[in-house]
């Protein structure tokens, strides 16, 4: 509906409200949702009229639209339910608890039987929450001045709860101008016209009659205005039925438009009862105006005064009714708590030495950031540690191949600037745009290892921007320049695969992008103009002008659904728009920019939730839907006109250029931790002066009859290092910065953690019988954790957005939900002619969790992590398959393990098998990519382990295991793999040992062994950050090791996260037989037991890590327990 339109149903309301068609009005305010008459809804809540209440806001909002409309439906069907009961009318409470309330019952179970329990309660006041509930008079007056908070700060209702300010009848004086124009225009007009209807236009003649009274006269049209004092024609706007046509639209070039919603942030609380409104609360949580944003606690009140745009107090008293107990909403995959959650302590400080251009923060890893300078120099740094791993000057590397201009150019004027720096999506290649003709390409092999890899002489002139994309599934660059064309190159090879022309002025930005299948490039001009090309040579598909028509940039949100663009004006007016892709225009623009920006402002995306800009020597920051200004960010000062910035992928840190050559880093309370981790002992495992030695075996445990004494014995003679590892090292040894200390008289001791108040700890729910976990795997985007059980039946549990989850990642804090489609099917793999329990389970997730590969012995099935359903199947067994492995660079690819001991490489896409690798002599156990070396390390029953070149499948090395002596492995024992984030080194895992080796030369350079007496090893796995690494065993114990040294730092003990865990065996009834770690958390991880069962555990927030690291790493000296670090049973260590 057009705006015009939207204006005449506001004059049809007064009309009618003029007119006394009171019930009328109301209903139109309903149906066209377009005005929300507090004063009505106040009147029919005080006179208990629920059903019309609920009718009213029904044109409004839905229950489930978002957390604001949830708590305003729960809060009036709460009401009403009390109501019901108040009056003993039982029957009533039933009806309203099973139709009304049931409803909130998948969103908080145990909210709805409390709310169940007072069925059983003469008086629901005896209920301690409820018990200052007065009469149902002041009951529904406190609870409307909750209603109206709730109803202000829901965006649904925004522009729609002040009515126009209009001058009376001025749809009567419309009409009246209108019916005076037609006069007018008569050709013999009369005196006194006679004016019957409004049907057909007005003619003076013999429709209308001779003797009919004249319109100034005419009771329903009232006074009209004399012919002459009409504004001209071109003043008025003749009303539109329909919305104007606009240009093609930004989607509508693509085969394949796409369709997005952009649902409202919900999820919020609700509660039975709380305290009352004398008493308050402290920090009461008040319902932001922002949609996305979570309540701000009391701590942050000098934030909620300064980003509060709707005018809600400060504090706010909730009623007697309202207990904050929350529940998980709709929402986007992720958003955050604005005073909480968005980055803005000041946690790092660092000096690059000239000024910043542009940043990019690594794609993996999240605190590794990327810096260009304007005098052309580059600098890689680790900001959790503070160091500065690679700082390159501009230099050609190659003059002769450069053009003559250039190097004409050079020789004039050598000074450069880097115009952008970014990183691959994968992070293995790093890109360099400067200011005179050139790009570099770098490759990136882990810690302070950049090599290089491309040098292109792309544009003539400045290259203003590049950028990566994967056409045809091959990975390319991007770029733009003063030369005005677009350039598309091969990334690895450098030849160029198309040239865009069609701009008219230098080319400012490009922002690739793809929609399903459909890859296309926006670039934007210093003219203003925005073009829109497929990776064909047919011309631009789109033509469009930028706001403020100069120097704009493009960018999606984080799930690329939304596009969004900033700009300066040559005059130095900037704007931030959201674009609707459907119709090809604006669909918002943002408010808060000075008058005159100092520059071209430059902006970033984060959390698909919030636009943040570099302005007036500050960060401002809007959410995306709202046009209002949420907040400004000064970082404590020191910030030039118009900072670069830049969010890391999960949006806990923000970078920003600062004064004198500096750069600040701003963290939330995730970043933090993050840092945090750096402050530990640093994996460099290209830099160890001792890589190429032969590891030793090293037993840390005593023998079961050996006590104390004899144990400390050995420490004293062997030495600390000996008793906790071997003292050879990966990498060189980075003292923590929040401990340096030489003080030898630091005791240290191994983290103990038997007790279920030691850490937090959570059983996933279950309604599915399974027997035990085969395999288990956190989503990439960590919100959700997906096991195989060994029935073949897969369980998928996600976390849902809540006010005690608000990033809606999987925690320990909060219980998911054990999710299935509307459908009701189960993601069941085909079992036919095996049988499940005794078949190996395996599968594997596409890198966007929307698929995922499994097999149960049988067929391979391809499920939709969404509907459930079975997308495909392909290779019966025999042979079957063990392993899956989806290649880094391309899904459509999968090296597939058999338990022929063969290795199948696959194309998905043409259904065909591209290899077949043979080595091994058993099944395969374990498959692993490096995108950064282009191997695939495979592993086998066999205890072999296989390097194969992944470009042509050749095999380049292979070894087995060092087994210990006197330990002959089960027939059926597995060999893992798994690589370190350097993707170079990788951790195997066997049933008597872990190591980590070596890639290239395929040596081991460290490894640990229980002792013969201890438990057998499960399975274990890196921690997303390759910093830890967490082992199960089959007494249920789990180790937390250092990865570095493979260094014992924390033992979990069974007793700590399961009910009954006393056994007197090696082999726990209820043990792990895999373990998993988050993707973004390094201090969570989950288990999968025998039992059937799934456990998130987590250190203490108080903690916030798995013990300190042992005293080799940290400088300190050592006491060692008098208890084995592994094996013993809870009744054998207190023996002891």
């Amino acid at each position: 509906m057009s705006s015009l339109s939207r204006e005449l149903v506001f004059l049809i309301l007064q009309f009618l409200d003029e007119e006394k068609f009171k019930e009328t009005v109301h209903k139109l305010e309903q149906e066209s949702g377009f005005f929300f008459n507090m004063k009505y809804f106040e009147d029919e809540v005080h006179n208990g009229n629920w059903d019309e209440v609920e009718r009213y806001l029904s044109g409004f909002t839905k229950v489930d639209d978002n957390r604001y409309s949830m708590k305003i439906f729960f809060e009036i069907r709460k009401q009403k339910y009390l109501e019901a009961l108040d009056k003993h009318d039982r029957s009533k409470a039933v009806e309203i608890l099973v139709k009304d309330l049931k409803v909130f019952a998948s969103f908080n179970e145990d909210l709805f039987k409390e709310i169940t329990q007072l069925l059983t309660l003469e008086n629901f006041r005896e209920n301690e929450q409820l018990s200052k509930y007065g009469d149902t008079k002041s009951a529904r007056a406190i609870m409307l001045v909750e209603l109206k908070k709730l109803i202000e700060a829901n965006p649904l209702f925004r522009d729609k709860l002040q009515f126009p300010n209009l001058k009376n009848s001025r749809l009567r004086t419309l009409i009246n101008q209108s019916l005076n124009w037609q006069h007018q225009l008569c050709k013999n007009p009369r005196p006194n016209p006679d004016i019957k209807t409004l049907f057909v236009d007005h003619s003076c003649g013999q429709s209308n009659g001779v003797h009919a009274p004249s319109p100034a006269n005419n009771p329903l049209l009232g006074a009209v205005p004399k012919p002459g004092g009409f504004s001209p024609l071109g003043a008025h706007v003749p009303f539109q039925t329909t919305p104007a046509s606009v240009q093609t639209p930004l989607a509508g070039w693509m085969s394949n438009p796409p369709s997005g919603s952009h649902p409202s942030v919900s999820g919020g609380p609700l509660g039975l009862g709380a305290p009352s409104i004398a008493a308050g609360m402290k920090h009461p949580r008040t319902p932001s105006a922002n949609p996305s944003v979570d309540f701000p606690s009391g701590d942050s009140d000098h934030i909620s005064k300064r980003i509060r745009p709707m005018g809600i107090s400060d504090e706010v008293s909730l009623p007697v009714n309202v207990l904050p107990v929350s529940f998980p909403g709709h929402a986007h995959s992720q958003t955050f708590n604005v005073p909480d959650d968005l980055p803005k302590t000041v946690a790092r400080n660092l000096i690059q030495g000239s000024s910043p251009t542009s940043m990019d923060f690594h794609p993996i890893q999240q605190s590794l950031l990327l810096v260009g300078t304007n005098v052309g120099d580059i600098g890689l740094w680790e900001v959790g540690s503070r160091e500065r791993l690679v700082q390159k000057n501009f230099k050609v590397w190659d003059l002769s191949a450069c053009t003559m201009p250039l190097q004409a150019a050079l020789v004039k004027d050598p000074g450069v600037s880097v115009t952008r720096v970014i990183w691959s999506p994968d992070g293995s290649l790093f890109g360099v745009a400067y200011s005179r003709h050139l790009i570099q390409i770098y490759s990136y092999n882990g810690n302070d290892d950049v090599r290089q890899l491309l040098e292109i002489d792309a544009h003539v002139g400045r290259v203003n921007d590049l950028a990566f994309s994967h056409p045809n599934k091959q990975l390319s660059v991007v770029t733009c320049g003063d030369d005005k064309l677009i350039k598309v190159w091969d990334a690895t090879s450098g030849a160029k695969q198309f040239t865009f022309e069609g701009h008219e002025a230098p080319v400012y930005s490009v922002c690739p992008h793809h929609k399903e299948s459909i890859q296309f490039i926006f670039s934007t001009a210093s003219d203003g103009k925005i073009k829109a090309w497929l990776y064909d040579n047919l011309g631009s598909r789109v033509d469009y002008d930028a706001p403020g028509r100069f120097c704009t940039t493009m960018a999606y949100s984080a799930d690329g659904t939304r596009l969004f663009s900033c700009g300066t004006s040559k005059e130095g007016e900037s704007h931030i728009v959201e674009w609707n892709e459907s119709e090809g225009a604006v669909k918002r623009t943002y408010q808060g920019f000075r008058k005159r920006s100092l520059g071209v402002v430059q902006f970033d995306t984060t959390k698909n939730r919030f636009l943040a800009a570099g302005d007036d020597f500050s960060i401002k920051i809007w959410d995306m839907d709202n046009t209002q200004l949420l907040t400004s960010i000064d970082a404590d000062g020191g910030l030039p006109a118009s900072p670069r910035i830049r969010f890391n992928k999960d949006g806990s840190l923000l970078a920003v250029s600062a004064n004198e050559n500096g750069i600040k880093i701003l963290a939330n309370a995730d970043g933090l931790r993050l840092l945090r981790q750096f402050e530990n002992l640093a994996f460099d495992a290209s830099r160890s002066s001792e890589a190429s030695r032969q590891p030793t075996l090293i037993p840390i445990l005593t023998s079961p009859g050996s006590g104390a004494a004899s144990l400390a014995d050995r420490v004293a003679s062997a030495g600390i290092s000996a008793m906790n590892g071997d003292a050879k090292i990966l990498g060189d040894v980075k003292p923590r910065i929040a401990e340096e200390t030489n003080d030898k008289s630091k005791i240290w001791k191994l983290t103990e953690i038997s007790e279920s108040s030691q850490c937090r700890s959570l059983r996933l729910p279950e309604n599915l019988r399974v027997t035990k976990i085969s395999r288990l795997i956190y989503t990439n985007s960590g919100n959700a954790i997906l096991a195989l059980a060994s029935n073949a039946i897969h369980l998928l549990w996600k976390w849902q957005r809540n006010d005690r989850n608000s990033s809606a990642k999987a925690t320990a804090s909060v219980s998911p939900q054990l999710w299935q489609p509307s459908s009701g099917i189960l993601m069941t793999n085909d079992i036919t002619d095996t049988n499940p329990e005794e078949a190996v389970s395996c599968f594997a997730l596409s890198k966007n969790d929307s698929y995922v590969m499994s097999a149960s012995g049988g067929k391979i099935s391809l499920f939709n992590m969404m509907t459930f359903k079975t997308m495909t199947t392909f290779m019966p067994p025999p042979p079957a398959a063990t392993f899956l492995a989806f290649h880094p660079q391309d899904n459509n690819i999968i090296a597939i393990g058999m338990d022929d001991s063969s290795i199948q490489i696959y194309n998905v896409r043409v259904d065909e098998v591209k290899s077949k690798l043979k080595g091994h002599s058993k099944r395969i156990t374990g498959l692993a990519f490096s995108h950064a070396l282009n191997v695939l390390v495979s592993s086998g029953a066999d205890s072999q382990l296989i390097v194969w070149n992944s470009d042509g499948w050749e095999k380049q090395k292979s070894k087995y295991l060092q087994l210990p002596s006197g330990r002959s492995p089960m027939s059926q024992s597995e060999t893992r793999v798994q690589f370190h984030q350097d993707q170079i080194h990788f951790l195997v895992t066997h049933e008597t040992q872990l190591a980590i080796y070596e890639t290239t030369k395929l040596q081991c350079i460290n490894q640990w062994v229980p002792p013969e007496s201890a438990a057998l090893i499960s399975h274990a796995t890196f921690s997303c950050d390759s910093q830890l690494v967490y082992a199960s065993f089959l007494d249920s114990t789990v180790c937390v090791f250092t990865a570095a040294h493979l260094r014992l730092r924390c033992r979990i003990n069974p007793t700590a996260y399961l009910a009954s865990s006393v056994s007197n065996s090696n082999v726990h009834p209820q043990h792990p037989l895999v373990v998993a770690a988050h993707p973004q958390e390094p201090n969570q991880f989950a288990l999968g037991l025998s039992d059937g069962s799934v456990h998130v555990i987590e250190p203490l927030e108080s903690e916030g890590r798995w013990g300190v690291p042992p005293p080799h790493e940290n400088g300190s000296s050592s006491s060692v327990p008098n208890t084995p670090l592994v094996g013993a049973s809870a009744s054998d260590q207190a023996q002891r």
